[in-house]
C-alpha cells in the first residue's frame, strides 16, 4: 500500500509499505478523510518525540471498514467509522486506573503516528476495534466527524481538566483548532466570560462564535496585562493553554485566581524547561493547580461527541477553512499547517 510518511527528521515523502495484518480484535479500515494536524509538524519539524524513520504520518481520519479479527462483536466490513487519534489498550494496568491515555506507558495510547504506522495510507490498522471505533451517524459527514478524532475531544479535555463551571471566568490562550474547541467547551460547561487569545482573524471570528467574550491579540501588547485591564484587575477562574510557547504558564499564573487551575492541551514540541514563577505561584502555596492531559480515546467518548454534531449542540464547520479532495493532497494540507497562512484553521482531506 501506499503511505505519506515521516522519513526521517525534516523530511517527508511517499512510501510503499505490506498492507497492515489484522489480530482477531482488531480492524483495518481504509481512509475516507484524514486531517493533516500539527502535532505532525512538531513530529517531523521539531523532533518532538525524536527520530522516526519511514513512519507514516496522520492520526486523525473517519474510514470504512475493510476487515475485521474473529473476535470484533460490533463492526464489518463497510461500516463507517470514527477513529480517535488515542487508541488505548484497554485491557492495560494504566486504563484500569483510569489513565487510558498511557497504557503501557507514557503516551503509549497515542498510537497512530508515534508508535506505529498513522492513518496517511491506502488502509490503516485499528487495535481493538471494538473499543477504539465509533460508528458515524448518518446525518454527520465524514469533513465533520473527523474533526472529533482530535480536535473537538483535545479542546473539550482542556475545558474538563479545568474543571469549568457556570458563571466562571475562563482565559483560553492559544486559538487554533484545538484553542476554539477550548472555547466552545468551556461555552457548553457554563463560563460567562471567556477570553480568547490569538491574532488570526478568521480564528478571532470563529472564537467569537464558539462563545468567546473577549478577544485579546498578543501581538497588540502583553495579553496579562490586556485580560487585567479588561477583567478590572480581577484575576480568572480558569486559563486553558492551547498554543503558545513556553511562556504561557508564566502568563497563566500572573492572571490565575488563588484556588484556579491551568489546564494546558498544548503539544510542547520543543524547549526543555518550563518556567513559572515562584511569586504568582503564592509561594508554591497558591492552591493553584497546573494539569497537562491527552485526550481521551475510545468508543464512548466518540460516541458522545458525535452526538453533538448529530443533535446539532455543536457545529464544527467553522474549523474547516481549506477541504482537498484525493489522497495525494495529503501532503499539500499538512504543509499549510506547518506554514500557518492566515486563513487557515484546519485543512480536510477526503478520499
Amino acid at each position: 500500500m501506499k503511505g505519506f510518511a515521516m522519513l526521517k527528521l525534516n523530511e517527508v515523502g511517499w512510501i510503499e509499505k505490506e498492507r497492515p495484518a489484522c489480530g482477531p480484535k482488531d480492524a483495518i479500515v481504509r481512509p475516507l478523510a484524514v486531517s493533516p494536524c500539527t502535532s505532525d509538524v512538531h513530529t517531523v519539524w521539531e523532533g518532538a518525540l525524536g527520530d522516526r524513520n519511514n513512519l507514516i504520518l496522520g492520526h486523525e481520519a473517519v474510514g470504512e471498514v475493510v476487515e475485521v479479527g474473529n473476535l470484533v462483536k460490533d463492526f464489518s466490513p463497510g461500516d463507517k467509522v470514527i477513529i480517535p487519534a488515542i487508541t488505548p489498550d484497554w485491557e492495560a494496568v494504566e486504563s484500569q486506573m483510569g489513565l487510558s491515555q498511557h497504557s503501557g506507558g507514557m503516551l503509549c495510547g497515542w498510537k497512530f503516528s508515534n508508535i506505529k504506522d498513522g492513518v496517511f495510507a491506502e488502509f490503516f490498522h485499528v487495535n481493538e476495534a471494538d473499543g477504539n471505533m465509533a460508528h458515524l451517524p448518518p446525518n454527520v459527514s465524514v469533513e465533520e466527524a473527523v474533526m472529533l478524532s482530535d480536535m473537538v475531544p483535545t479542546g473539550f479535555h482542556g475545558a474538563q481538566n479545568a474543571q469549568v463551571a457556570y458563571g466562571e471566568t475562563v482565559a483560553v490562550i492559544g486559538i487554533g483548532p484545538v484553542g476554539l474547541m477550548a472555547v466552545a467547551g468551556s461555552n457548553l460547561r457554563g463560563a460567562a466570560r471567556i477570553f480568547a487569545v490569538g491574532s488570526r482573524l478568521v480564528c478571532q471570528e470563529a472564537a467569537k462564535f464558539y462563545g468567546a467574550t473577549d478577544l485579546v491579540n498578543y501581538k497588540e501588547g502583553d495579553i496579562t496585562r490586556q485580560i487585567q485591564e479588561a477583567n478590572k484587575k480581577k484575576p480568572v477562574d480558569k486559563v486553558i493553554i492551547a498554543g503558545g510557547d513556553l511562556e504561557a504558564f508564566e502568563q497563566a499564573l500572573k492572571i490565575i485566581r488563588p484556588g484556579g487551575i491551568i489546564s494546558n492541551v498544548n503539544y510542547l514540541g520543543s524547549g526543555d524547561y518550563i518556567k513559572i514563577s515562584r511569586l504568582d505561584w503564592g509561594l508554591g502555596m497558591g492552591h493553584i493547580k497546573i494539569v497537562g492531559g491527552l485526550m481521551p480515546g475510545g468508543r464512548k467518548n466518540m460516541e458522545y461527541l458525535s452526538n453533538l454534531l448529530a443533535w446539532r449542540k455543536l457545529d464544527v464547520s467553522r474549523l474547516l477553512t481549506h477541504r482537498f479532495k484525493g489522497m495525494e493532497n495529503i501532503e499539500k494540507g499538512l504543509l499549510l499547517m506547518k506554514d500557518k497562512p492566515r486563513d487557515l484553521i484546519k485543512p480536510v482531506v477526503t478520499f
